[in-house]
C-alpha cells in the first residue's frame, strides 16, 4: 500500500514578507505589485481573502474589494530562497520529494514507517519541523494517492493535517464540489454541471463509457479521479519522475500600452532569454519559436516560424523574435502585452554550422557561465544587452527558473 503526503505551504508569499516584516501579521495583504497595475494578484493573506480577494484576480479588482489591504510588489529571491528551506526539510522524511510549485510539494512515504512511525505520527514530525526550521505554517494531506492527498490538504487548511485512510477514499470525495478535483476548471466544471454533476460522488456515479463520449480521455480520468486514483495528466508519474514540457513560453503585459519600437523589441529581446534559460534548464532544443501580440481593443495574434535548426541560444531566440514581430506587427495598433514560445523540441542540438566561425560554440560556452551566475547571485544578475530596457520587475510566479527540488534534467 502507498503512502503520499502533499505538503501545502500556508499563504506561502505572504508567510514569507511576514518573516521580513512583522507588521504585516494580521492584516489584508496582497502580494503582486501595485493596487493601480495591470497585474494580478499572486497571493493574499487570509485576512484579505474575507473580502473576496483571490490569486489570479486582477490587481484593480483586489483594491476595489478590499482598499485597506497592503500592497506588496513581492520578492522573488526571497521565495525561492525559502522554498529551498522547505525541500531541505521534507528531504529530512523522504528521498522521493517533488516540488510541484514553489511552495506545494508531494512526498512519497511508502515504507518509512520504520524510521519515522505511522503515517499520521510522521505527518505532526513533518509539521513541527517545517515551522522550527522555515518559520513557516503547511497543511498535510496524508492519502494512498497523489490526488486524494492533495484534495486533504486543501480541506486541513490553514496549518492542519488531514489522513484519509486507506479503503474510504471514495467516501470522503463524495461530498465535494467537482472543481476540487486538480484539473477541473470553469469550463468543465460548467460543462458537468449541464449534465446534472455538482459533486464528486455525482462523477462517480456516471458510466465510464458514457464520460469518454462527452470528455474523450479526459473523461475516462475524471472516472479515476472520482475514485481516488492517480488518473491522467500529472498525476501519472511517479514522485521524482519529472516529464518534459511540450512548450516554454514567457510574456509580458505592459503597464501602459505602447508603439514605441525599442520598447518592444528590448522586452522581446528580455523574454527570450528567459525561455532560453528553460530551454537550458531542461537541456532542450527548439525548433520553433513563436510570438504572441495583442494590442490595445485585446485582439490577439499569434504567428510561429521553424528554424533551419533546433537551438537554445538566447541571440537565436531573439532575431527570431524580431523577425516574426515586425513582419506582423500592425504598427498603427499599441501593444498591450508581447509573448514568445518555444516549441518542437529535441535533446539534440543542431548540425553545427561550421562557417558561422564558431558563434554557436561561443554562446553556448557564455550562456553556461551566465546561467551559474543567475544560479549564485538571481536572474537578474546577467543580461543582455538588447534587453536591458526591456527589463522589468520579476512577477511572482508559482514556477520559477531554478526552483529548489524541481530541478529538470540537463543534457
Amino acid at each position: 500500500m502507498r503512502t503520499f503526503f502533499h505538503v501545502d505551504m500556508d499563504a506561502f508569499f505572504v508567510s514569507v514578507e511576514e518573516i521580513f516584516d512583522p507588521n504585516l501579521k494580521g492584516k489584508p495583504v496582497v502580494v503582486g505589485g501595485k493596487s493601480d497595475e495591470r497585474g494580478v494578484v499572486s497571493a493574499a493573506s487570509y485576512a484579505a481573502r474575507k473580502f473576496g480577494v483571490h490569486s489570479a484576480m486582477p490587481l484593480r479588482t483586489a483594491y476595489k474589494l478590499c482598499p485597506q489591504a497592503i500592497f506588496v510588489e513581492g520578492h522573488p529571491e526571497r521565495y525561492r530562497d525559502y522554498s529551498g528551506k522547505v525541500y531541505a526539510v521534507l528531504q529530512r522524511f523522504s528521498p522521493l520529494v517533488e516540488m510541484a510549485s514553489v511552495d506545494e510539494a508531494y512526498v512519497d512515504m511508502t515504507g518509512t514507517e520504520r524510521l519515522l512511525g505511522p503515517p499520521l505520527r510522521a505527518a505532526h514530525s513533518l509539521h513541527e519541523a517545517m515551522k522550527k526550521d522555515t518559520g513557516l505554517n503547511c497543511s498535510v494531506g496524508i492519502a494512498t494517492s497523489k490526488l486524494v492527498a492533495k484534495i486533504a490538504s486543501d480541506q486541513a487548511k490553514p496549518n492542519g493535517i488531514l489522513s484519509v485512510m486507506p479503503g474510504v477514499e471514495a467516501n470522503f470525495l463524495a461530498p465535494l464540489e467537482v472543481r476540487r478535483i486538480p484539473g477541473v476548471g470553469k469550463v468543465t466544471e460548467k460543462n458537468l454541471h449541464a449534465i446534472g454533476i455538482r459533486r464528486i460522488g455525482d462523477l462517480a456515479q456516471m458510466e465510464e463509457a458514457d464520460l469518454e463520449a462527452r470528455f474523450g480521455k479526459w473523461g475516462l480520468a475524471l472516472a479515476g479521479k472520482a475514485s481516488g486514483l492517480d488518473a491522467g495528466g500529472w498525476f501519472d508519474a511517479e514522485v521524482g519522475e519529472r516529464d518534459q514540457p511540450k512548450s516554454i513560453s514567457h510574456e509580458h503585459t505592459f503597464n501602459v500600452d505602447t508603439r514605441d519600437v525599442a520598447q518592444i523589441e528590448a522586452t522581446l529581446s528580455h523574454l527570450a532569454e528567459k525561455v532560453g534559460r528553460r530551454l537550458r534548464e531542461h537541456g532542450l532544443h527548439a525548433r520553433v519559436v513563436q510570438i504572441k501580440l495583442r494590442y490595445s481593443d485585446f485582439t490577439t495574434l499569434t504567428r510561429a516560424h521553424s528554424l533551419p535548426a533546433p537551438t537554445q541560444i538566447d541571440i537565436d531566440l531573439v532575431e527570431q523574435s524580431r523577425r516574426l514581430l515586425h513582419a506582423n506587427w500592425d504598427k498603427r495598433q499599441a501593444v498591450r502585452l508581447i509573448g514568445i514560445q518555444a516549441s518542437s523540441f529535441s535533446e539534440e542540438q543542431g548540425q553545427l554550422n561550421l562557417i558561422d566561425g564558431g558563434r554557436a560554440e561561443r554562446w553556448r560556452q557564455a550562456l553556461e557561465a551566465t546561467d551559474k551566475l543567475r544560479d549564485r547571485f538571481g536572474e537578474s544578475a546577467v543580461s543582455l544587452g538588447s534587453g536591458l530596457r526591456g527589463k522589468y520587475k520579476e512577477r511572482v510566479q508559482e514556477n520559477p527558473a531554478a526552483l529548489p527540488g524541481k530541478e529538470p534534467r540537463r543534457s
